[in-house]
């Protein structure tokens, strides 16, 4: 180490305080004010560019400073640790009556006197214990049993949204209680990254937010995306609880993010009004809850009503209905993915489900199938898990045909009839036949989707016909193909497989991050692909950097960097990027559209939210990048447009409130010049 890296100078002192205290702005403006004035692309920088300062000069490096949230070393396992005080657990009602009966014990317990109540939402999610010791984050600790938990700091120091330090102002001595959880849309994001890289997906919300708590790699924690809401303090050191509404301000006042969405009560009727209305509208909230969770609002009053040994008598959760459907399981397909995994997929006569019409569900693997005992004629009750992934619950019993049997497990793959084998230390059952129909029109769909090569036209149809007529056998075989070859599918006529042909051409100026997601690397899906395609430019470079190289890229750890290295050592690998080198394509990273000054939405951010008709979420992002925009996650003052699809929920009310000009997908279009 040389000596500049020991003593900084005090200008250097001054840029890094500096820098550190503009990031905990930004983290404070996103997460607790919800008015961010820049784009994480913005934050990013400044992030990256405080690590480089630390990196460079190691003693600035403090437990408190942002870089924290990227994480360290991987974990050997969790501490227990005692709570300061127990977390106890709360009680559930399910209906209006004994919501009434609650109130009666509560105005009984305080000999008549009538209380006013907070109702929260109830998240759901995982409760976590935070300890601040002169405004510093020193430990998080899981609910465990209630009076121990699992120590978790290191994992809770890389959710951005819980403060490392506290603002000014708040007591020396801190115990904070509230919830992690993790967005819709952040799942989603999650589990397409998981399917493109072959993995299983995650069922919901909540046990994602667990098991990622649970992770002995902060490095991966970091990049799950969790959230956390505050909605409580333990009272003692120099806190003094007065009423649960001033609580709340305080806790956002230091630097914690409290859920907006509570109201003050003052009869249990409203109570009741307040826990109907948001049982109609959780679904607009981009996150999970399932009920409320009404509070006393005074200190004095839940201190003379106490608590029992598991419950504090002063509060009680309204467990909203669960949203479960019954329909009739008509058949069990096996469908064999890009990897060759063999994936049970149960087909239900429709049924409306939580606002949408469900048909299909994924039964995850085999064991799982067994495990239910789901079988063809079955009557079962499926929910959406999370609200997002279709799932089936069971079936019932009575309702069993008497021919109803089992779904075999299968001894050769469905498609090609080749060995199948069920991977040594995981529950998928796999084809081994590389050239296996199924997989190679699976893995030509990956190539020519819109994330990757974006070949218009070369949709699941044609590309059963190219295969099934031995046309093509890999991707390399697509830019071989000639119009009069193409013209001789069936439903192709001449103009179509002209422009199929041309768009295939089209095809091969696409930048190296579009080329390696293409190709179906494991583990790495479009993000990671934009990682590499940035840092080394061109596939050349790509395919020469050593395994320990690519494990030190942020956001990259050894699993991913192992299989990237594996891929390239394959020799059918490097024979395939061959092809494509001698077939024309670029493979080299090309500056964005957006970086030149031009287009129509330079120097414009948007916001998109809801369901839209022509784009999913990625498609429009890219689209805005494209033309010169900038796409953000949260609306701010800043933000120039609001891009509404169907069921908008909190950033249009947002927009609305700050002015914010909200347009719909046509106009974002007339906006674009026009469309995709």
């Amino acid at each position: 180490m040389n000596s500049s890296a020991e003593s900084p100078s005090e200008a250097i002192r001054r840029q890094y305080m500096s820098l550190k205290a503009e990031i905990e702005r930004h983290n404070r403006l996103y997460y607790v004010e919800a008015t961010p004035e820049i784009s994480d692309f913005e934050y990013d920088a400044l992030m990256r560019e405080l690590i480089q300062l630390e990196e460079q000069y190691p003693v600035l490096r403090t437990v408190d400073s942002p870089s924290q949230r990227v994480g360290g070393a991987p974990l050997e396992g969790f501490e227990t640790v005692l709570h300061r005080a127990p977390m106890l657990s709360i009680d559930n009602t399910y209906n209006e009556q004994e919501l009434r009966e609650f109130d009666e014990r509560v105005r009984k317990g305080l000999g008549g006197e009538m209380p006013a109540y907070v109702v929260e939402l109830k998240m759901d999610g995982v409760a976590i214990s935070l300890r601040y010791e002169e405004g510093v984050l020193v430990r998080a600790a899981t609910r465990g049993d209630g009076l121990r938990g699992d120590d978790v700091t290191n994992n809770v120091r890389v959710i951005r949204a819980i403060p490392l330090r506290l603002e000014k102002g708040a007591p020396g001595a801190l115990e904070v209680r509230g919830e992690v959880y993790m967005r819709n849309e952040d799942l989603e994001r999650l589990n397409q990254r998981r399917e493109e890289e072959g993995e299983e997906p995650f069922r919901n919300p909540r046990n994602t937010t667990a098991g990622t708590l649970k992770l002995l790699d902060p490095k991966v924690v970091a990049q799950r995306g969790l959230r956390f809401f505050a909605y409580d303090l333990v009272s003692g050191d120099e806190v003094i609880l007065v009423s649960h509404r001033q609580t709340l301000e305080n806790l956002r006042k230091w630097g914690l993010p409290v859920n907006p969405h509570f109201e003050y009560c003052t009869t249990i009727d409203t109570v009741m009004d307040a826990c109907a209305r948001w049982n109609a509208r959780r679904h607009e909230l981009g996150y999970e809850i399932d009920g409320m969770v009404i509070k006393v609002d005074s200190a004095v009053q839940r201190t003379r009503l106490g608590s029992t040994s598991k419950s504090p008598r002063w509060v009680i959760a309204y467990k909203f209905p669960a949203e479960i459907a019954r329909t009739r399981l008509v058949g069990i397909k096996v469908q064999v993915g890009k990897s060759g995994a063999l994936t049970p997929v149960a087909e239900m006569a429709p049924v409306k489900l939580a606002g949408t019409i469900v048909k299909r569900a994924t039964l995850h693997n085999f064991e799982e199938l067994s495990k239910k005992d789901l079988r063809v004629g079955d009557l079962v009750e499926v929910q959406k898990a999370g609200e997002i992934i279709p799932q089936v619950l069971r079936y019932i019993p009575e309702e069993r045909p008497q021919d109803a049997l089992p779904c075999p497990i299968p001894v050769a793959c469905p498609v090609c009839q080749g060995e199948v084998r069920k991977d040594p230390d995981g529950v998928f059952i796999r084809c081994l036949n590389v050239g296996c129909p199924a997989q190679v029109k699976e893995r030509l769909e990956h190539f020519a989707s819109r994330r990757a090569m974006d070949i218009e036209g070369l949709g699941p149809a044609v590309i059963t016909q190219l295969v099934d007529r031995g046309l093509v056998e890999g991707p390399a075989d697509l830019y071989r193909l000639d119009a009069g070859t193409v013209a001789m599918l069936d439903r192709m006529a001449e103009k179509s497989a002209s422009n199929l042909v041309a768009a295939v051409t089209q095809s091969k100026a696409r930048p190296l991050s579009r080329v390696l997601f293409g190709l179906g690397i494991r583990h790495v899906g479009s993000h990671t692909a934009e990682l590499l395609a940035g840092r080394y430019g061109s596939m050349e470079a790509l395919m020469k950097a050593p395994v320990e190289e690519l494990q030190g890229i942020y956001e990259i750890g050894p699993v991913v960097a192992a299989s990237i290295r594996d891929f390239f050592d394959t020799p059918q690998n490097r024979e395939l990027v061959e092809q494509f080198r001698a077939l024309g394509l670029s493979m080299t990273e090309a500056q964005s559209a957006g970086g030149d000054g031009a287009g129509p939405m330079q120097g414009k951010t948007f916001v998109v939210t809801g369901t839209l008709v022509k784009y999913s979420r990625d498609e429009i992002h890219d689209r805005i990048k494209q033309l010169g925009g900038k796409a953000a996650s949260s609306v701010s003052k800043k933000t120039d447009y609001v891009v509404a699809g169907e069921s908008a929920g909190s950033k249009l009310d947002k927009a609305r409130q700050l002015g914010v000009p909200v347009i719909t997908e046509e106009e974002f279009e007339q906006l674009a010049g026009g469309g995709v």
